[in-house]
């Protein structure tokens, strides 16, 4: 059976029958044609790998004949072989997605090396990607092992997305499974790590604390804010670290990155904690205590995230900077997007533009209860290409692109991830408990000790005590909390899907990036 089938379109085919012949030795079916309108019915009617395509032929030229097998099938790769080496043509070749040229005469070699790149590209690089995580895998062990800091963690967490990335390009399930182990047990470690030092990160008094939610605006936000330069602060609700490198690319066509970072979300990794927490540079704690009437805890009733802008501006107060001119702009539905497209101009005279985006937290949550949405993002990999395709066709996108040519910063951030659960654990509480798969807060909780992070005095974490004698407590790793009445129907209705509100390192460890124009 031949390797690949490749058809050779040009006008002097006879003279190049030794190379047919050389690249059918080597395994090809080589198919010829003289011309470019017969390659484009070929191309039609039948299977085709790659086509090697001569660029000056009579009748057509090679790249309008180019222009119409791309309309036929977009995916077949077409190398252009050409004596014309002018920029003009080369800008028209590679505009018209080629995907390789040659310079006439050519010689055999190159051309079974162009098909060889071509063809064998996706193995290859699946092959080296596993011999290079094999190398990595001691590695990043001896990391794990190495009784790692919170600026380790975050090393370790960047590297592991790195390979889950780069596994996308390895077809052995076993690698796969070996990295998936690796992650895992990347996870357990990091639950004992914060288990044993979270208090301490909370505590007023902390002399060693990472960027955590309620000082983000303050380190990684205000000192960007300049005169004269807008600085766009968006928030991407529920964007894990693995799915800011998805639409990266996207950015990229625009802006340049100026500065990569992570920072740790506070617990519960919840949006009504930590997107207050940033906008209010506090911790819920000190929100319920300085602003009473507006906190809300999960059991009461109305919207817990309604005084973004209050508390911001009362942050801004706070720091001495009630200088900074800025506006606020939630998204939640698709008119806010659109009015965010057709407004983008104006928000150029401002220092601060706030935009929160709630897209991601949404896809998260309705693919928990919509079967079509489970199919469409059933792991990790789709629910990045679902994430990436959302963005590039976003309103946000839309409208950053409209101010890409102006001078402008952005800091992306997001308010905390969200991780795939699969293992159910029980959970007994009173009628008082919280509903969240993810922690719970409540009188009376019974639970594995082994299976939880718990606080019985919140405010050992920075949290509010909604009632008498509540203690909270955070699900590890992929964990989910279940009641036992109606034990097995929920473990199977939760099972495999994202959640968010426990200690996990896609939950915890979040992206913030610093863009300016290009």
């Amino acid at each position: 059976m031949a390797i690949a089938t490749i058809l050779w379109v040009d006008d002097e085919i006879e003279s190049l029958q030794s190379q047919k012949i050389f690249l059918e030795n080597k395994g090809y079916d080589v198919q010829t044609l003289t011309n470019g309108f017969d390659a484009i019915d070929y191309v039609k009617e039948n299977p085709v790998d790659v086509v090697l395509l001569d660029e000056s032929m009579p009748g057509i030229t090679g790249l309008e004949t180019l222009q119409k097998i791309k309309e036929v099938n977009r995916q077949i790769p077409v190398v252009l072989i050409t004596k014309n080496e002018t920029e003009n043509l080369m800008d028209d070749a590679i505009g018209s997605q080629i995907t390789d040229y040659l310079i006439k005469p050519v010689n055999p070699n190159q051309v079974w090396l162009s098909l060889k790149k071509i063809i064998d590209n996706k193995r290859l690089v699946g092959e080296k990607t596993t011999t290079a995580y094999q190398q990595q895998f001691r590695n990043l062990f001896m990391a794990l092992n190495s009784n790692p800091d919170y600026n380790d963690w975050m090393d370790i967490y960047k590297k592991l997305v790195y390979w889950e990335l780069e596994m996308e390009k390895s077809d052995s399930p076993e690698m796969r499974e070996v990295f998936q182990s690796q992650k895992q047990e990347a996870n357990t470690e990091f639950f004992k790590f914060v288990s044993r030092h979270y208090a301490s990160w909370v505590n007023p008094k902390a002399v060693k604390a990472p960027t955590m939610s309620h000082n983000l605006f303050k380190t990684k936000v205000l000192p960007h804010i300049e005169k004269g330069i807008p600085t766009f602060f968006i928030v991407i609700d529920n964007l894990r670290y693995d799915q800011w490198k998805a639409i990266q690319p996207i950015f990229s066509e625009n802006f340049r990155i100026a500065e990569e970072d992570t920072f740790y979300s506070i617990l519960p990794t919840a949006t009504q904690y930590c997107r207050n927490a940033i906008f209010a540079g506090l911790l819920p704690i000190d929100i319920e205590k300085q602003f009473p009437h507006e906190w809300k805890n999960d059991e009461e009733e109305g919207g817990k995230n309604l005084q973004e802008d209050e508390f911001f501006r009362a942050q801004l107060k706070r720091l001495k900077r009630t200088d900074i001119k800025h506006s606020y702009t939630k998204i939640v539905h698709h008119n806010d997007g659109q009015q965010l497209v057709n407004n983008i101009h104006n928000l150029l005279q401002n220092d601060l533009n706030i935009i929160i985006y709630n897209f991601v937290d949404m896809l998260s949550h309705a693919r928990t209860e919509m079967e079509v949405l489970k199919e469409l993002a059933a792991d990790e990999t789709s629910y990045r290409s679902i994430t990436r395709s959302w963005f590039e066709h976003s309103p946000l996108n839309q409208a950053l692109r409209r101010i890409a040519d102006k001078k402008i910063n952005i800091v992306l951030a997001t308010d905390h991830g969200s991780v795939r659960v699969k293992t159910p654990c029980k959970v007994v509480g009173d009628k008082q408990t919280t509903a969240n798969l993810r922690y719970k807060h409540g009188r009376n909780l019974n639970y594995e000790t082994k299976e939880v992070l718990a606080f019985r005095n919140p405010a050992e974490a920075g949290l509010p005590t909604p009632t008498v004698n509540s203690s909270f407590i955070f699900a590890k790793e992929d964990g989910f909390l279940c009641y036992p009445n109606n034990y097995n129907y929920y473990v199977n209705y939760y099972k495999n899907t994202f959640q968010h509100g426990g200690v996990s390192l896609e939950e915890m460890i979040v992206p913030v990036v610093r863009m300016v124009s290009k």
